[in-house]
């Protein structure tokens, strides 16, 4: 009964009145994806009954949560906050920002702000990390948990926390920040890391598996921790094809909507479903490179977002995706768009 994602947050509510922002995100989320699959089973009162849940949690997270900037991470039991503006330690927590982008169909300034506070706030430019929290907990009262006798900058405790940084940068790209999206990326990333040649002598570990995290705070900035951090990679896995190369699948039925950073004008990913295989060309623009790969017939356009039945096509097609659905919007439009579950 206490703590949510980050465990050592155990303090936080352990008398039973505690509440958690991020959590409130992370629910909104999952009512939206499985009210529908619980309508197509029958079950239209448990659907409704978890819509109108939702529909309290996010009038308390735009009116509690918000804290004038940022999102607050938690309240304690008491009703004081955490990660808040005038907090001296844990001001602001990278999680509740990022799931507001996530937990959401339609972008706002609100959410725009958040992420911008974390650009501010939480990326470290000169050592390439996105820290968990800052500043780190060490003397805060009442205390959040044992994430206080970790030493500041380690692990939950203001890392560069892998498992949380990918969820940044999914956010980064839903909201078409495609360049910090991938910045996030290669700070995330094992083989980039330890190929900078000033970064990756301090890193530490291996090039070839995701660390748990990556220490963000004097002496140790950029010391990673806790390597082979399985689900973490996997995150990171699906954070490059899918927020990056913006891939989607549901049944027999692909979308592409990329979120590819400046320098790269394309990229070429192989999908292969029901034993055939499909390539598909990501385009920045579609003033972009010409495919030259070699597959079955001329290449077909494909809109960004638009959906493709791949049973309607033959093995070895060739797809050309060009831009975003960000394309298609006028200025000041609301970004409406799928986010993957999970």
């Amino acid at each position: 009964g206490t703590g949510d994602w980050n465990d050592g947050m155990n303090r936080v509510g352990h008398e039973g009145r505690g509440e958690s922002v991020w959590l409130a995100w992370f629910l909104c989320r999952l009512v939206a994806d499985f009210a529908p699959v619980a309508r197509t089973r029958g079950e239209a009162e448990r659907a409704s009954r978890w819509e109108l849940a939702a529909l309290g949690w996010r009038d308390a997270l735009q009116t509690h949560g918000w804290d004038g900037g940022w999102y607050r991470r938690a309240f304690f039991d008491d009703g004081q906050a955490l990660g808040a503006d005038g907090n001296p330690e844990c001001r602001i927590d990278l999680i509740a920002q990022a799931w507001s982008v996530l937990a959401s169909d339609t972008i706002d300034q609100r959410q725009r702000l958040a992420m911008a506070a974390v650009t501010g706030h939480l990326i470290d430019p000169d050592a390439n990390l996105v820290r968990l929290l800052d500043p780190p907990l060490q003397h805060a009262v009442p205390s959040a948990g044992y994430i206080q006798a970790y030493p500041p900058g380690v692990r939950e405790n203001g890392g560069q926390y892998s498992h949380a940084g990918v969820w940044a940068l999914m956010a980064y790209a839903r909201l078409g920040d495609a360049d910090q999206a991938f910045r996030v990326f290669r700070g995330l990333s094992p083989a980039h890391r330890s190929a900078d040649p000033v970064l990756g002598a301090t890193y530490g570990l291996e090039p070839y598996v995701m660390a748990g995290d990556i220490y963000s705070q004097p002496p140790y900035v950029g010391r990673g921790g806790w390597s082979w951090y399985t689900g973490s990679a996997a995150w990171m896995y699906r954070a490059a094809i899918e927020s990056i190369c913006g891939l989607r699948v549901q049944g027999d039925t692909v979308s592409f909507d990329p979120r590819l950073p400046s320098h790269w004008p394309a990229v070429t990913l192989t999908l292969v479903r029901a034993g055939k295989r499909h390539v598909f060309v990501l385009r920045r623009s579609a003033a972009g490179p010409a495919p030259t790969m070699a597959a079955s017939g001329a290449a077909i356009a494909l809109a960004p977002g638009a959906a493709l039945v791949l049973a309607t096509v033959p093995t070895d097609s060739l797809h050309v995706v060009s831009g975003t659905t960000l394309d298609l919007l006028s200025p000041g439009t609301e970004v409406a768009q799928a986010v993957p579950a999970g």
